[in-house]
């Protein structure tokens, strides 16, 4: 029955195309920039820029100079991480094609993979400087919500990653995804992912004393991007062939359950971590 209705009505609904949106922001003929590269290098630069402002606070575990080092290794944590994890999770047939694996301005990156590969760049920076390296990951929980923002920008402006089937007033009928009608769920996660878990963060931080129990900021990124991403993937549609595994989930739902876990346990453990906080660089101590 719903399907009929959706064909029926689907001729009333926005095509992507009459947007006028093109993956390509500048074209000098030899050279293409596009969206979803400049998505990653303002979520980076954004997340640098808000990172030093937190670090301005009382009690900061690192000092500037080691957030410019950090931001250099999670750069790489990100690109490398994010899009190994794409090709082994989503693509593993451009095991086949190496080339192919390393065209990151195509698209195709995985979040969790991400995570990894920043979280190994924050444990290089804590054990070569001797920093706390939990606390240094909970101030930059705080500016991921920057990149996820920027990124699902980027996966709608290149009308990939799109929704499922539906007759909301507001579907789209995405060029590559057939001719009925689908949710935009990239601006879902853009607006969950994104701005809401930020503003979160964002009260954690500046108006409790989260920041000084290890573990619950990022426990709050955790759960609050794995509720998230679980949740939107009854309105996203699954990469073919990952629809539903055998436990029942899809592959995006499956790759969070850890996310879940760990935040969980993160949350509820953190005020057994708190002690008295000496910083880095500037500022008074914080009992």
């Amino acid at each position: 029955m719903i399907p009929s209705l959706i064909t029926a009505a689907a001729p009333a609904y926005f095509h992507f195309d009459s947007l006028g949106i093109s993956p390509i922001a500048l074209d000098i003929g030899i050279l293409q920039i596009r969206w979803y590269s400049l998505a990653y290098i303002a979520g980076i630069m954004v997340g640098w820029w808000y990172l030093l402002k937190l670090l301005d606070r009382p009690g900061a575990p690192m000092a500037r100079r080691h957030a410019d080092d950090l931001v250099f290794y999670a750069t790489l944590g990100i690109l490398i991480g994010g899009r190994a994890a794409y090709v082994l999770f989503y693509k593993p047939e451009l095991l086949l094609r190496p080339l192919d694996a390393l065209k990151l301005w195509e698209g195709g990156m995985s979040f969790h993979g991400g995570v990894i590969g920043v979280t190994l760049a924050i444990l290089y920076l804590a054990r070569k400087n001797g920093l706390n390296w939990l606390r240094v990951h909970d101030y930059v929980a705080c500016c991921v919500p920057f990149g996820l923002f920027f990124g699902r920008i980027a996966n709608f402006i290149n009308a990939e990653l799109w929704g499922r089937e539906t007759n909301v007033p507001w579907a789209i009928i995405f060029p590559r995804a057939g001719d009925l009608p689908r949710h935009p769920s990239q601006l879902y996660e853009a607006g969950l992912e994104g701005i809401v878990l930020f503003l979160v963060l964002a009260f954690l931080f500046w108006r409790t004393e989260a920041r000084y129990q290890p573990g619950k900021l990022v426990g709050t990124f955790l759960l609050g991007y794995g509720l998230s991403r679980f949740s939107l993937e009854f309105f996203r549609a699954p990469d073919a062939g990952l629809e539903h595994l055998a436990w029942g989930l899809t592959m995006g739902q499956t790759l969070t359950v850890p996310m879940l876990l760990g935040g969980l346990y993160l949350i509820a453990t953190a005020k057994g971590r708190r002690q008295r906080v000496e910083p880095i660089a500037g500022g008074q101590s914080v009992a």
